[in-house]
């Protein structure tokens, strides 16, 4: 198969371990079926707060039994088993080794990602249906922005973090077999033909018969590796050395010897102001950790104040994502407090705050102090997961900078300008709180059709030739074997759209549909993701949120550092601490206190911003 590359290492080619069997009690069995047929008849979303909650918990599980699939064992081969006593025991690698200490390799950089669907249904498409209908047509009369369509719940913040978040869990690497070639009509205007599109580099699996697998270039674990690095060269070069601390230069970023080490032609080529904040106001966070770690424990070594800020200010971010993140982007009441049940258990935050867990059951106590649970299925991000997670539509084409004393706009960048080669230059220009209050007082866009960001159609990035992303969107799905939109909807036990007007209740776009794929069946994921109707308050479809409903709680619950190792013999007592009383807010006014009038009633700091404009009442 073209695109394919060989094993690293033949000891992969072993038998694969049958996987544990997920044992549910009868309950659990009667609480499944129950919650399938009412969201079949009614729609979790349209249930009361408490019986909708109790439907999302039966559609978990099943799904926890039914939508996880492991595609093989790490490429590179089994490494030995440790211990808690070892020097892996209490503190995160760098390369996500020994998270699993009797299953090093699990989740580490490089392994192979899982599906939620049979690999039966996970075949890259053919030649022909790889190119039908055209990628590049849909890019141009579905997905192009005509005119911004703003997510105006939502600031330009909220767009910056999920970019951050999807560097810290995955990335593919190219291959390097003859890329796609994309033939153009006779009137685009791409300057290059025909348009070619590096492929992902495959691993064939261990069955000769079987679709091949990709692998990462991150690890996917919650480990805060977008920040940390993924060699041991890069995490070095970061290091002070002293105190456990991280260097930042006047800028606020890595120094330019260690940013030296990054390769552009990566994930990191799509570096931008965005990220740039984020990297700096954690990085920052991670030191003031360590400040604190080493007053209350003056004994603990450089290497000890590191891994334990480390695991701090990972959870810490976790945490910022379950209660902060996603409640702005799917402001369902329901979905709101299954988040905070994720974190805290159905008991809650005061009762978690007073008596610790009471319970070892997640539903009850939350997640983190759990058990260890990966449900019998080795753990791994999937590629329906990082298919539901393209939001480029997020991103705006310019950004207006504001100054935070007055709300003056001071001046304007097309996105172009603030991508990762003027980084540095933007940054010099403008004070960070003054634009971490231009991000919080922006609206990033909706994810919808015909929103698009234009610069991302024709995107500059080192190493690559000239980008239309939307294209390149519409390709990975079709060549990493994700179904397209209503088998998707089938695999994940949700009704197909049986005509066009039934997947969208726009009658303009349920016609466009209609002229470029002939036949609903033919409906990428993405356009169809986009065109759906979405629940009151979501940004996104319901579609894509039962992957979320599965995968979020799984990232925690397989993961020790936030399970059975999430305890002060871990993360020291004054560790836990911090990450019980800081949330997105906190690490803000610490780092920024200036920003105080800005959030000032603001409820959560994924909403938009308050004005800090003089008050024209008389």
């Amino acid at each position: 198969m073209v695109g394919t590359e060989p094993l690293e290492n033949p000891a992969a080619t072993a038998v694969q371990p049958l996987p544990r069997p997920r044992r549910v009690s009868p309950a659990t069995r009667v609480l499944e079926w129950a919650a399938g047929r009412l969201d079949g008849s009614v729609g979790w979303s349209k249930l009361p707060t408490p019986l909708g909650l109790a439907v999302l918990v039966g559609l978990r599980s099943r799904m926890r039994r039914e939508n996880l699939f492991d595609t093989g064992p790490h490429p590179a081969g089994p490494l030995p088993a440790d211990t808690e006593d070892s020097e892996h025991g209490r503190a995160r690698t760098v390369d996500g080794t020994y998270n699993r200490l009797d299953d090093p390799r699990v989740g580490s950089v490089g392994c192979r990602f899982g599906r939620n669907v049979p690999l039966s249904h996970t075949r890259p498409e053919d030649a022909a249906a790889m190119m039908h209908p055209d990628p590049r047509l849909i890019s141009r009369t579905l997905l192009a922005r005509t005119e911004f369509q703003p997510a105006s719940s939502l600031n330009l913040l909220a767009a910056a973090w999920i970019q951050f978040e999807v560097h810290d869990w995955l990335s593919h690497p190219d291959s390097s077999a003859p890329p796609w070639q994309v033939t153009l009509a006779d009137d685009d205007p791409w300057p290059q033909r025909p348009m070619t599109i590096f492929r992902t580099a495959a691993t064939p699996s261990l069955d000769p018969h079987a679709p091949p697998t990709y692998t990462t270039g991150d690890t996917h674990w919650w480990d805060s590796s977008q920040i940390y690095g993924t060699t041991a060269e890069f995490a070095r070069a970061l290091r002070t050395g002293e105190s456990g601390r991280l260097q930042l230069d006047d800028l606020g970023l890595p120094p330019r010897n260690v940013e030296a080490l990054v390769d552009l032609t990566g994930p990191a080529g799509n570096f931008w102001v965005g990220l740039a904040l984020l990297h700096s106001l954690f990085m920052r966070e991670h030191n003031a950790i360590c400040d604190r770690l080493a007053r209350r424990y003056p004994d603990l070594t450089d290497q000890q104040l590191y891994d334990t800020a480390r695991l701090v200010n990972s959870a810490l971010i976790a945490k910022i994502h379950t209660l902060d993140w996603t409640p702005a982007i799917i402001a369902h009441p329901t979905t709101v407090a299954a988040m905070r049940g994720n974190w805290f258990g159905i008991l809650g935050e005061r009762v978690q705050k007073r008596f610790g867990r009471v319970s070892g059951n997640e539903v009850l106590s939350g997640i983190p102090g759990s058990d260890t649970d990966d449900d019998g299925v080795p753990y791994a991000l999937t590629e329906e997961f990082v298919a539901v997670y393209r939001m480029h539509p997020l991103l705006p084409d310019e950004l207006q900078v504001r100054r935070l004393a007055d709300d003056t706009v001071v001046t304007a960048h097309e996105f172009p300008d603030l991508q990762v080669a003027q980084v540095r230059q933007r940054l010099a220009e403008a004070p960070m709180a003054d634009l971490l209050y231009s991000f919080g007082r922006a609206h990033p866009g909706a994810l919808t059709l015909h929103n698009y960001p234009r610069h991302l159609q024709n995107l500059v990035r080192p190493g690559h030739p000239l980008t239309d992303l939307a294209t390149v969107d519409i390709l990975r799905n079709r060549e990493r074997g994700v179904p397209r939109y209503n088998e998707f909807r089938r695999q994940l036990k949700l009704a197909p759209a049986t005509s066009f007007e039934e997947l969208t209740d726009n009658p303009e776009w349920a016609a466009e549909l209609r002229e470029l794929y002939g036949e609903v069946e033919q409906v990428d994921l993405m356009v169809g993701l986009y065109a759906e109707p979405k629940p009151k308050g979501f940004g996104f479809s319901d579609t894509a949120f039962r992957i979320f409903v599965l995968m979020a709680s799984r990232r925690l619950s397989a993961d020790r550092f936030f399970t059975s190792d999430f305890r002060p013999e871990v993360y020291t007592e004054a560790g836990m601490a911090w990450v019980r009383d800081n949330t997105m807010r906190t690490v803000l006014l610490r780092h920024f206190p200036t920003l105080a009038p800005a959030l000032d009633g603001v409820t959560n700091p994924f909403a938009p911003w308050k004005t800090t404009a003089p008050s024209t009442a008389r």
